[in-house]
């Protein structure tokens, strides 16, 4: 059997494929049942977080593996396959293990040396042991990956590398400014209870602001969560819980929101936040979904530009179904068009009915146009929208502070155009941290890496050929018993003391015969290509492979496993 993982993540797909492919907990679970059901895989474990999907599992064909866990993680993440393909990766054996340990150590992390993977993948181990799908391989291969991951934090400055993906959310906020003198006197809305949300309240709490309020579904654990926030002596800001239903009314009072739950859709929309700001200041907000969607007033006998919302006998499209807001010519409207349509609807949108049309575009320029659209939906999925230029204009200073944690979002993308509000969201801390600098501790925890990963192959492989070793040594006690057996009948005058000296005898001549070639099979077996080195050893004193597999399976179940700490 081999290490085999398959997955995405911020590396290799956009946000917006990550959103649609996030893995509820009980998707989840359901992966790992039908992971281990199907044939190629014995034991699996999935390690889900905000920015990275990945299914891994132990096989014995590398080929049927992969096509099986492209499939299922396709069907539980309701991204069709064709489209899910381009952003999937696959590691192997030793490449396995190394992505794991990198991953542990926050070196594949969108902010590289952030901690809370080891959570996380604490949690995934938790999961399969309690869902029974992980075995010793996949055991043994988390458990490491903690270890190692913990001795990158303790060992080197790694954390120096990056921050947390909560307080680089809130220095993104702070535009600069010292989160500390930002935060000072703010009042904080939670949404959620979760790991990433307490952390954010903690770090609000210590960071200076005046108060924190906690919203959560599960009322108890925002109680839970803010009686931790009240009882710590190390902030002196208050702390109360509300119901998800109070949302609304303490937007109008809060400065700063942080929300991170496991919502599938949107719990801040554009118009909610618009209201929010709108309460707060008593004008009506610039910019939002709402009224970037109205139509703008015609002058009298001008023609009027449609905006799509609606059914329309000259529209490809019927979007009377979908809901006005940010993306309503966006990929909601288009994704999957094909080639046909495509050309129809930019010729329907570009060359439509439109207010004060200064010159009439030639045929060239709409072939080029069409020509666009139609790459940009071949590269990405879908075409962008089309918007009127917006005035440029200097927008006020941000007075209201979202950040958004979850994936898929809680906030909706559309909160950025509010006048005098910021959003933080995971794409954009993903285009914040691209650019942010590399500590040279970096490089040791590489090379930590590289060490941890050889030990645990060299581990792994002669863990693989111990089964045999023992089942060869107990074929020689078998022998050895038998002549014993054998020489007591033939020589029924021996005494004890003589027969004891024979049996001694013949034991030091099997163990000084074994000994070499069994110590040189470990050593060989443990270098990398060594896997053949018992597939040998049966094959050269005809072992039997039931006996070897039952020496396996014994060991494995007496063999402790320790629970993530």
């Amino acid at each position: 059997m081999s290490l085999l993982v398959v997955g995405l993540s911020h590396r290799s797909a956009p946000v917006s494929v990550l959103e649609r492919a996030a893995l509820s907990t009980d998707a989840q679970v359901k992966l790992l049942q039908d992971t281990v059901a199907a044939e190629p895989a014995t034991e699996a474990a999935v390690l889900a977080t905000c920015n990275r999907i990945e299914l891994y599992a132990d096989v014995d064909k590398f080929h049927a593996g992969v096509a099986e866990l492209s499939t299922l993680l396709a069907q539980h993440s309701g991204v069709g396959l064709d489209e899910l393909t381009p952003y999937l990766y696959v590691h192997y054996e030793d490449r396995a293990v190394h992505h794991l340990f990198s991953v542990a150590c926050g070196l594949d992390s969108m902010v590289v040396g952030e901690g809370q993977i080891l959570g996380q993948i604490k949690d995934s181990l938790a999961r399969a042991q309690e869902l029974h799908t992980a075995g010793k391989l996949l055991n043994d291969l988390f458990q490491q990956a903690l270890r190692v991951g913990k001795r990158a934090h303790s060992e080197t400055g790694i954390d120096r590398a990056g921050q947390s993906l909560v307080t680089f959310g809130l220095e993104q906020l702070a535009v600069g400014a010292p989160v500390t003198d930002w935060a000072a006197g703010k009042k904080a809305l939670i949404i959620g209870a979760g790991s990433m949300s307490s952390l954010a309240a903690a770090t609000l709490a210590r960071a200076g602001v005046a108060e924190v309020v906690v919203a959560n579904r599960t009322f108890e654990r925002a109680e839970r969560l803010a009686g931790i926030l009240t009882e710590s002596g190390e902030n002196k800001a208050t702390a109360r819980a509300v119901r998800m239903d109070a949302v609304a009314d303490e937007l109008t009072r809060a400065d700063v929101v942080v929300s991170c739950t496991g919502a599938t859709g949107l719990v801040l929309t554009a118009e909610a936040v618009a209201h929010a700001v709108e309460g707060r200041t008593g004008a009506p907000v610039a910019g939002t979904g709402a009224t970037a969607a109205q139509p703008e007033p015609v002058k009298p006998g001008a023609p009027v530009r449609h905006t799509g919302v609606g059914a329309d006998e000259n529209c490809p499209l019927d979007l009377a179904a979908v809901q006005p807001g940010f993306s309503v010519l966006g990929e909601a409207a288009v994704a999957g068009m094909d080639a046909a349509t495509l050309e129809q609807h930019a010729a329907w949108v570009d060359k439509g009915t439109t207010v004060e049309r200064r010159e009439r575009r030639t045929p060239e320029a709409d072939a080029e146009l069409i020509s666009a659209l139609a790459a940009t939906a071949a590269t990405v999925g879908r075409i962008p929208e089309r918007r009127r230029p917006e005035p440029v204009a200097e927008r006020p200073a941000p007075f209201f502070f979202l950040l958004d944690l979850a994936m898929p979002r809680d906030i909706d993308a559309a909160v950025h155009r509010l006048a005098g509000v910021r959003l933080v969201d995971i794409e954009s801390l993903a285009e914040a941290s691209a650019d942010a600098p590399m500590a040279a501790d970096v490089d040791q925890v590489r090379r930590i890496v590289a060490d941890e990963v050889a030990a645990f192959g060299a581990a792994q492989r002669a863990a693989h050929i111990t089964p045999t070793v023992v089942a060869l040594r107990t074929m020689a006690a078998d022998v050895v018993a038998g002549e014993i057996a054998r020489l007591d009948g033939r020589l029924p005058d021996l005494d004890e003391r003589q027969r004891g000296e024979i049996r001694q005898a013949v034991h030091r001549v099997v163990d000084k015969l074994l000994h070499a070639p069994t110590v040189r099979v470990k050593q060989l077996a443990a270098e990398p290509g060594g896997a053949g080195y018992a597939d040998a050893l049966r094959t050269l004193f005809d072992l039997d492979p039931e006996t070897v597999a039952a020496v396996s399976r014994a060991g494995d179940s007496t063999d402790t496993k320790d629970r993530p700490a």
